[in-house]
């Protein structure tokens, strides 16, 4: 099933153009997506091929079933409660049975949670790429050697500092296990001229390996020190730099250069979302409405364009992140939406656009 097929067959119960349109921080070159909610055809609907949603390839055109629709209000899920308070100018189409689905009858203090919590999250997402951007991951990746370190007296060299100072190779090194002890070897040297002990080195391949090598050491030999492998700090390290290029791989190119450009180094439509929603969910929990379109549109723009300070933005988003939890606890606002209530609207809407229809 497609848009186009619930457009031909009139399975709309509600369509609108949302996103930055809907809340009034579009700009000139701004996409345009489209929300809406459907009803499956009355057979489709009792068969076995529950159809939730449809959407277009690039995701920008998404339309809920009816049912999949109430789930998602009884959860206070933002992008679905949103369309409950779709400004006039950006309804598309509305079927009069759409009508029966009113603001008051989902908001809850569920939408700390939905709004809030969500707003946190892109805050986390905002310092990771703040990071990622300022402390990029070099193309090569270190080796499990960058993280061996040899017992010098009472301390310890890096392994290639203290091969390097002892004039020894890899290969006249052998390791084996010291009892008892997590990743710390006995460090053995064959420093004969034709290397007879064979020893294996201390990696099998530098630059493949993802740990450390063992030998075979013949009885009666004596380890001139011993090594230790700092395996958490490889393993943080490798997610660390898989996650970098993952993401120099699969980032949005457009919102990065526009990232770059303003220099300051974060993501500043991420940062307008954070400061949209927590700003939303105050107005929740203080007045118990739900306003789409935000009267703060140039405040909004500024973050766009990159015109505050990260670490300002951040901290300010911090003490909002306050402000609604605070406005929630005191809020009058049901703990969670009336799930019979919901499904009475849910089976009402139903049972009338199918005899609508018949």
């Amino acid at each position: 099933m497609t848009i186009a097929d619930l457009r031909q067959q009139r399975l709309i119960l509600f369509e609108a153009v949302s996103g930055s349109r809907a809340y009034g921080t579009n700009l000139p070159h701004s996409d345009t997506d489209l929300k809406g909610v459907f009803v499956l055809p009355e057979n489709a609907f009792f068969g076995l091929d529950y159809v939730p949603q449809v959407a277009n390839d690039t995701n920008d055109e998404v339309f809920y079933e009816l049912r999949r629709f109430v789930e998602l209000l009884l959860k206070n899920n933002p992008t679905v409660l949103e369309l409950l308070g779709t400004p006039p100018d950006c309804i598309v189409y509305k079927h009069p049975l759409f009508d029966q689905f009113q603001p008051q009858d989902f908001l809850s203090k569920l939408c700390r949670q939905s709004f809030a919590e969500y707003a946190v999250a892109q805050i986390r997402k905002a310092k990771g790429l703040n990071k990622k951007i300022n402390h990029p991951e070099p193309p090569g990746r270190k080796s499990v050697l960058d993280f061996c370190y040899v017992t010098v007296g009472a301390g310890a060299q890096p392994a290639e500092v203290w091969l390097a100072r002892q004039g020894l190779s890899t290969a006249q090194c052998g390791l084996a296990n010291v009892p008892h002890l997590t990743d710390l070897y006995a460090l053995f040297v064959d420093r004969t001229p034709s290397q007879h002990l064979g020893y294996r080195g201390l990696v099998r391949d530098p630059e493949t390996s993802q740990d450390v090598q063992l030998s075979a050491v013949p009885k009666g030999e004596e380890p001139v020190a011993y090594l230790s492998f700092n395996r958490n700090g490889y393993s943080s390290y490798c997610r660390v730099f898989r996650e970098y290029w993952e993401w120099v791989e699969k980032r949005n190119k457009e919102r990065y250069a526009n990232t770059v450009q303003h220099g300051k180094n974060y993501d500043a439509k991420n940062m307008l979302h954070v400061f949209r929603l927590l700003q939303m969910a105050e107005e929740i929990a203080l007045t118990g409405q739900l306003h789409v379109r935000r009267p703060n549109r140039e405040f909004l723009l500024q973050i766009r364009r990159g015109e505050f300070e990260y670490a300002e933005l951040v901290a300010e988003a911090e003490q909002l992140v306050e402000r609604v939890e605070a406005a929630f606890t005191a809020s009058a606002l049901p703990a969670a939406p009336d799930a019979v209530v919901a499904e009475e609207i849910l089976r009402r809407v139903r049972t009338a656009f199918y005899k609508a229809v018949e």
